[in-house]
């Protein structure tokens, strides 16, 4: 049984910066690929950033050089280190891990709300 946690949603200030954190559990292999994902009210949940078992990461257009996603060395916590917020950001933001390209795991979610 694998299960994803976030961590580190909450009210920010635009402008600010702030951390989230996903930490799995019970997975017995190895992740080849974790990420964000977020979804605001009315939208489509979007990819945020990825980042794959040897570091590749990649990044949404809208938060390049402001968010930056990182790993623990066990690939069982991932982070996304959020910079220079807007009011844009602020959703529901997912982890979701990889297995396989075919096994995904989805945490529940921890809200952002970016105020003005």
């Amino acid at each position: 049984q694998v299960q994803l946690v976030e961590s580190g949603g909450g009210l920010v200030q635009a402008g600010g910066s702030l951390r989230l954190s996903c930490t799995s559990s019970g997975s017995l292999f190895s992740f080849s690929a974790m990420g964000w994902y977020r979804q605001a009210p009315g939208k489509e949940r979007e990819l945020v950033a990825t980042i794959v078992g040897g570091g590749i990461t990649n990044y949404a257009d809208s938060v390049k050089g402001r968010f930056a996603i990182s790993r623990d060395k066990a690939f069982k916590t991932v982070y996304l280190q959020m910079n220079s917020v807007n009011t844009e950001d602020t959703a529901v933001y997912y982890c979701r891990a990889n297995t396989s390209p075919t096994v995904t795991y989805w945490g529940q979610g921890t809200q952002v709300t970016v105020s003005s």
